[in-house]
């Protein structure tokens, strides 16, 4: 799996405890973002339509369906360009 936050691959050798973390970036490793399940544009921005709705998708959670991700990781937010910088770099002469 592919975790959301460093983008390194862990490891996956059985159960995963809400506890877990990243070994490499210390972030949780069972929340919603690295879940298969996992979909910004879906409803609870889950395909499980049971799943209950989880406010912070980047902390550990109880959810029943989750499926460590095989896919790459949700961008996070601070890699995109930030677009007020953008904005100011067209005027700087």
């Amino acid at each position: 799996m592919i975790c959301h936050h460093c983008g390194n691959e862990l490891k996956v050798g059985g159960f995963i405890s809400r506890s877990d973390d990243c070994p490499h970036c210390a972030s949780d490793v069972r929340c919603c973002l690295n879940c298969a399940n996992y979909d910004q544009y879906a409803h609870n921005r889950c395909r499980e339509p049971q799943a209950e709705w989880v406010t912070d998708r980047e902390r550990a959670n109880f959810c029943d369906f989750f499926t460590p991700n095989r896919l790459n990781p949700v961008p996070r937010k601070d890699r995109a360009p930030d677009p007020r910088a953008a904005f100011d770099n067209l005027f700087k002469k």
